[in-house]
Parts: C-alpha cells; structure tokens; sequence
C-alpha cells in the first residue's frame, strides 16, 4: 500500500458491465493509496463512470458530470473526471462541451488512473481522450490480448495483473456481476458499441474463476455473467464450447449458489449451450434472449437473424426442458422503413412468446452506425407512438405473465427489506435476473423474525403487482 493520495468516489451509470469496470478502478485505486467513498460530495475526486449507448443514457451522464461539477462549489469535491463508453466514445468533444470536467479519459488511461487522479488534484489536466474505432486496435492473435505488455486495455478484465483480476466491491449486494467477455464482433446497423468497446475479447476460464472465488469470499451468493454477447464466448480461444464448459466450474465455486447468463444472441444459441443451462445444477432457469423484433425483413436491415418462427421455436425448446423458465428481451420499434405490418407482426409475436420481462426502445440515430444513413426514416412523433402502444401491450402482457405464476414454488434469494414494513424482504426467484426484472416481495411466517440479507427463503406465490410477485414463506 502507498502513501494516502486522497478520497475518491465512483459514481456508476448504466449496464452492469460498467459496474465491473468500476469495482476494477476502485480495486486498483484502493491498491495505490486511495480511500473509497460513496458519495460524491465527500470525496475529494468524483469519478463518474458514464454510458454512451443510447440517446437517453448520453443526456444522463452528462447531466450527472454536471451535477458532479456543482460540488466543487458546494461541497468537498475538487475534481470531476469523466470515463466510461461515453468518454471513450466521444473523448476531446466532450471535453469541449464539457469544461467543468476536469479531465475526460478512455479505457486505455485505466491502468494509470491513479497518476491521472493525482495531476489533476495537483491543477495539472491530463490530455483529453482522443476516440477512434476500437476494432482496429486489438491485436489478433488472442495471446497478445493479454498481461501488462497489451497496449489496449480491456475495462473488466483486470489485465496486466498477475492474479488475473482486481477488484474492490462497492456495495454489499449478495450477488455480483462478472464479465466473461468484452466488445463485439456483430456488425447490428444500429449498434455503435463495437466501435467504443472494440472487437470480441474473451476472459480466460482461469482468471473468470479467480474472480468468482473472491467474489465468494465476500459474501456473493449469486454470479451475474455479462458480456456484449455472451453465446459467443470462447470463439476467440478456439472453443466455442467454452461457456458450457465453465458454468458447472463456477457453479462448484464454495460459497456460490447460483450462476446467471445474460445476453444470448438468439442466433448463435446452440443446442448444447442450451442443454448445459438446463441441466448443470445452480445455472438458473433464466434467458436473456436479444430479439429486438420479429418481423424478417426488419431484422436483415439491422443486420440480424430470426424472425417470429425462429424465435417462437427457441423460446419453445427452452420450455420444452424448462417450463417455468424466466425468458425476457428488449425490442425496438421505429426502426428505418418499419411498416404497420411490422409492427403488427411484432405485436403478435409478444403475444405468442409469453414473456416475463420485455424493454421497449424508439428507434434513434447513433454517430457512426449504419442505420444512421438508411432512408425510410420515421418521423419521431411515429416512433414515439409505436413505443407507447407497444408499452402499453408489454405491460398488459407481462402482468400477465406474473399472474400465471400464482401458486408455484420458488426460492428467493433475500436482497433488500422494504422501507415501508421491514417485514417484508425483498428479493428474486431462480427465473428473475438483477436490477431490470421484476421482484418477490416475501412476506414472512407469522411469528417469524426477518430473514436476513443474502439468505434463501422457500415461499409460494400468493399474488402478483405487475411484474412483481408476493410470495410466501413456508
């Protein structure tokens, strides 16, 4: 351990990949002297990991820069230092737009955040993160992705560290995610993630372990796995069977009770991947299924696969082995040249596939991607109403859904209480993912004191509020 350089606090936006890249910064600031806290007006420097995917999430992470800039007037803060996709996207131009912001760094300034951190505590401005496409950076030969001597950081993947990982937990949530993979080899029209996150990175099996049994050591219960497209790990080590290989390993991890996959890209779901989630005791019956649409000819002009029949056969084989199974996905309506009968097809879709948890997106243009020069362009006040009516209907369909649910057994792992009646915990059952699903909320035995944070609690669904499921212990 150094000598103290200061406070930092690290204020996370969006997915849970960045909140892996965060409990990596935060794990090598803590290893070169830094005291971690988690408000921004105590600490000294306030790092705001921000998200560029969408429109929405842009505005957000600037709108928290600026609220992480009003400190240094009113509080402790003395610097504001933007990271994340949307530096790394944007890097010089937000610099610009942003002069409140201290420094501006990308993926590649991680290694050496703490030197960063100090210069500007020291009145210094690190030079502005200058973007370019990722893709074009990573090494091809997968042995050199790796280690300290790789000139490109892979955010999440502790490289360039002996013990494959580090990582400081910045809540005391029991379950965690951890990323198996970065970036993306897909080429989705509407998609700019592969240009900020670069090409496909594997981790490898070893160093994903590691991790897993230090997360175990600190009380996780439940293992998140993310990715950008977590069906096609191991492609790049040359074993496209790899994910199969490695769920029954983390699945033995002491301490562990539960492994969760997110993000499958319906087309590259395998047989045996889909056997293996099945079968391998502690996977949960969970799928994170990408549609996006239903509609074929929509699909090919995002430069995707599938289409109503397809899906529908999937969700089918998923239940065929597991018919209580939790399946959610995300669609996005307004899409360059998309017609009423597209829409109508998608609808119909929602309608048959039963889902238990559906995000609706409009459409909108993002720097650099293919979409954004298509024709056929809708007028915004069209996308809007596509997203309103298809919220509407997801509502009304996942409700549903959870309604069906009544009088089946679950296992809830205990996250919360209600601020309301600590009574009541707050937690999610096998076929319910983290932070975007919807949860149980376990009333207890008469009697009976509150279960505890990160314990299992056995119950049956009594009724349904949504997506939510109130449940009761046995």
């Amino acid at each position: 351990m150094s000598t103290p350089r200061g406070s930092v606090a690290l204020v996370t936006l969006g997915c849970t990949r960045n909140e892996v890249d965060s409990e990596e910064l935060a794990g090598r600031l803590a290893a070169e002297g830094w005291t971690l806290v988690e408000d921004a007006a105590d600490a000294d420097v306030a790092v705001v990991n921000t998200c560029g995917f969408v429109e929405q999430a842009k505005k957000d992470s600037i709108d928290t820069l600026l609220e992480a800039a009003d400190l240094k007037r009113t509080g402790r803060t003395r610097a504001v230092v933007a990271v994340g996709c949307l530096a790394e996207r944007y890097g010089q131009t937000l610099a610009d737009e942003l002069p409140d912001a201290d420094a501006v760094l990308g993926f590649d300034s991680y290694r050496a955040m703490s030197s960063h951190l100090t210069a500007v505590l020291d009145g210094q401005r690190p030079a502005s993160h200058v973007p370019s496409d990722r893709r074009r950076l990573l090494p091809l030969a997968p042995v050199d992705r790796f280690g300290a001597g790789s000139a490109v950081a892979v955010p999440g993947h502790g490289d360039g560290v002996v013990q494959g990982f580090v990582r400081a937990r910045l809540d005391a949530r029991p379950w965690a995610p951890v990323k198996i993979a970065s970036g993306c080899d897909r080429r989705c029209s509407f998609c700019a993630i592969p240009m900020f996150r670069g090409s496909f990175v594997s981790r490898r099996p070893t160093d994903v372990l590691a991790e897993a049994r230090w997360l175990a050591s600190q009380g996780v219960r439940e293992l998140f796995l993310v990715s950008e497209n977590s069906t096609s790990y191991g492609k790049d080590l040359g074993d496209l069977a790899l994910l199969e290989k490695l769920l029954p390993d983390l699945c033995e991890v002491d301490g562990v009770e539960r492994v969760r996959v997110s993000y499958l890209q319906p087309a590259e779901v395998r047989p045996a991947l889909l056997e293996a989630m099945a079968t391998t005791p502690g996977v949960m019956a969970w799928y994170d299924l990408s549609f996006q649409h239903a509609s074929t000819q929509l699909l090919r002009r995002m430069r995707r696969f599938g289409g109503t029949e397809a899906f529908l056969d999937l969700i089918g084989r998923v239940r065929t082995r597991q018919p209580l199974a939790g399946v959610r996905s995300n669609v996005i309506v307004g899409f360059p040249g998309e017609t009423e009968s597209d829409v109508a097809e998608l609808e119909g879709f929602l309608v048959e596939a039963r889902l238990d948890v559906v995000g609706v997106f409009g459409y909108s243009d993002e720097d650099g991607t293919e979409a954004e020069g298509l024709d056929d362009k809708l007028p915004d006040a069209v996308v809007a109403e596509r997203v309103e009516r298809l919220t509407a209907l997801v509502e009304e369909l996942t409700a549903r859904r959870a309604d069906d649910r009544v009088g089946e057994s679950v296992v809830v792992l205990v996250e919360d209480h209600d601020d309301d009646d600590p009574t009541v915990a707050v937690g999610r059952a096998e076929h319910q993912g983290p932070d975007v699903d919807g949860v149980c909320l376990v009333r207890a035995s008469p009697g009976t004191a509150p279960v505890t944070v990160g314990s299992f609690v056995d119950g049956v669904v009594v009724d349904a509020v949504g997506v939510d499921l109130v449940v009761e212990a046995r």
